[in-house]
């Protein structure tokens, strides 16, 4: 198995977490140590796509090993989104749930780095995911709206009468 020691973790925030044991992934020509110390916040995934790919899975420790390959100077974004590509491949992830997370990490990249090649393969995967998760994702934005709205509503009843702290509510906070 490419990677060595299992992913444990200590929450420090809503998104941020601390490997708290060290992981190591073996690539082709080069061996990544993952120290503890280092802060991770698993997958980025927008929240109304959550339904589709939580922020953590069977792609846990490759989503961490993405987090710490784009904060080296010496990896391209693109060597890195590769990685994590193969990385989830190695660890069983389904075929079009790792091509979808893939699409979503180069175009976050803003694809830098890639060739002709590579930009016809993006579309390739980005267009049918973008197809397929546009009706239930807005969907979802829409009713993550009208929660936010009944949300609102009651911070501002309760927090006038309320002897506890009552947390105002956030529209795009991440899950």
């Amino acid at each position: 198995m490419p990677f060595e020691g299992e992913l444990i973790v200590q929450e420090l925030d809503d998104t941020s977490w601390l490997l708290v044991a060290p992981l190591v992934y073996e690539g082709n020509s080069e061996l990544f140590n993952l120290d503890p110390g280092f802060v991770t916040d698993f997958a980025s995934v927008p929240r109304c796509l959550v339904w589709l790919v939580p922020r953590y899975g069977v792609y846990s420790k490759s989503a961490v090993l993405h987090d710490y390959l784009c904060g080296r100077r010496d990896i391209s974004r693109a060597d890195a989104d590769g990685l994590f590509r193969r990385s989830m491949r190695e660890l069983g992830v389904a075929f079009v749930r790792r091509w979808m997370m893939w699409a979503g990490v180069r175009g976050a990249s803003k694809l830098a780095g890639a060739g002709a090649g590579e930009v016809l393969l993006w579309l390739a995967v980005a267009i049918p995911s973008l197809i397929f998760v546009l009706v239930p994702g807005l969907l979802i934005i829409a009713w993550l709206f009208f929660f936010w709205l009944v949300e609102l509503l009651w911070f501002v009843l309760l927090k006038p009468v309320s002897t506890k702290p009552v947390p105002q509510p956030r529209l795009w906070m991440k899950t």
